[in-house]
């Protein structure tokens, strides 16, 4: 494991001295613009809560522009006298802006395109348009005291010399950070690199990361910044947003922690249980192998990893469940073993010597064969109480151990196999 983010690209610190990470969530913008979901304000009045209760820096409420219950949700969320700054976004309107002003947040994001493509065919305007535009909502919002996030919307597709101009523009009209958006997630960690390294070495502003999962770099890319002096971090949690969705808040995090070194000092302890709330909220389940927060990543089968797992769990876990929110737990199937089933007993208080154990292990094995899964601890329970005694009285009339009996029901395993094979040839 690397002991620090000096591995591989150089880190490289910001022209405001040590490193410093912040993250600015936005479920309850970008993920919310996932298709499909649409998140009540209590719901919203939640996850606003529980990322303040992790430790977030800043929370993207939303679009006061929209009005009705999403201007309501953001003024509540605005008075609610949370630890984390509240921001809004907006478009790059100076009307939009005093509506987020009118909600009491104390940030605002002001979005505008950055590529040509977006510039042409989206908006159909010119580049010295948009640069008008960024200035005169920039200089709106900071007459009014709030800290300002200019977003390069499609950055990673805009001509380089205008977006150091763009860049420009909103720092000379007061903005305080600068969005880096990689809006369609076409970016590789090591071209990320070098343009938020430009942005930064040539304008010296604070830049800001938002990634796109597209082709499944969302997090390297977000990393990649960091590691070229990108002081803010966009995330999701779950990874929620718009097609592929964004770089996901969990594994933003313990990614930087656990192959970067650098640690947050976020509540991980809580991420299960954010991420669970935002699954039920979206209605978007989260999958059982998802990274950090899955319901697979502690569970054992394989009997060579449980086994080891259960001598040192640092054999085949970087960081312990708990840190997460989530629990170690073993369960039996195709690939379990004497010593993983001994200990799935010992849950429910019941108990199997080693030879007991290899006889059950093999008709377990057989069973989930033939259901194609593992198998429910109600299932093994059934297999257990109906067939234990049964089991003994082998075990008695065989007077082997149990790595003799093991290796008995191992040789009948494979010569099973084998005439299955026969017959079907």
């Amino acid at each position: 494991m690397q002991d620090n983010l000096d591995d591989g690209l150089p880190l490289r610190p910001t022209h405001k001295g040590p490193l410093q990470v912040k993250i600015d969530d936005t479920t309850l913008r970008d993920g919310e613009q996932t298709a499909g979901v649409v998140f009540a304000n209590e719901e919203k009045i939640r996850i606003a809560k529980l990322l303040d209760q992790v430790g977030i820096y800043q929370i993207e409420a939303g679009i006061p522009t929209m009005g009705g219950s999403e201007k309501e949700a953001i003024k509540q969320i605005a008075a609610m006298d949370l630890n984390c700054s509240v921001l809004a976004w907006n478009r790059a309107v100076v009307s939009d802006v005093q509506d987020s002003i009118d909600c009491g947040v104390d940030a605002v994001a002001i979005s505008m395109s950055a590529s040509d493509i977006h510039i042409e065919h989206k908006l159909r305007q010119n580049r010295e348009w948009v640069l008008d535009k960024v200035r005169q909502a920039t200089l709106f919002a900071k007459e009014h005291n709030v800290y300002v996030s200019v977003n390069a919307e499609d950055a990673s597709r805009a001509d380089m010399e205008f977006l150091l101009k763009f860049a420009r523009t909103a720092k000379d009209a007061g903005a305080d950070r600068l969005r880096f958006c990689d809006t369609l997630g076409i970016l590789d960690p090591f071209n990320t690199y070098m343009k938020i390294k430009t942005l930064i070495d040539v304008t010296g502003m604070d830049v800001e990361m938002h990634t796109h999962n597209d082709f499944g770099m969302a997090t390297a890319n977000a990393i990649a910044g960091v590691k070229a002096g990108a002081r803010y971090v966009n995330t999701t949690v779950n990874g929620l947003g718009e097609r592929a969705g964004n770089a996901a808040l969990e594994e933003f995090v313990m990614a930087m922690k656990y192959v970067g070194g650098f640690d947050l000092h976020l509540h991980t302890d809580r991420f299960r249980e954010l991420s669970e709330y935002v699954a039920h909220a979206s209605n978007r389940p989260i999958p059982t192998w998802k990274p950090i927060v899955g319901a697979n990543l502690f569970v054992y089968e394989s009997e060579n990893r449980a086994s080891a797992a259960l001598k040192d769990s640092l054999t085949y876990e970087v960081f312990p469940p708990e840190e997460v929110g989530l629990q170690r737990a073993f369960m039996l199937g195709k690939y379990s073993g004497v010593e993983t089933l001994k200990v799935k007993l010992a849950e429910y208080k019941l108990k199997a010597t080693d030879a007991e154990a290899a006889v059950l292990t093999m008709r377990i094995r057989s069973r989930s064969i033939a259901l194609k899964r593992a198998l429910f601890d109600e299932e093994l329970l059934d297999i257990y109480r109906s067939e234990i005694e049964n089991v003994r009285e082998e075990v008695r009339d065989s007077g082997r151990d149990g790595r003799d009996m093991v290796a008995v029901a191992a040789a009948d395993a494979a010569a099973s196999l084998a005439e299955v094979v026969d017959d079907q040839s």
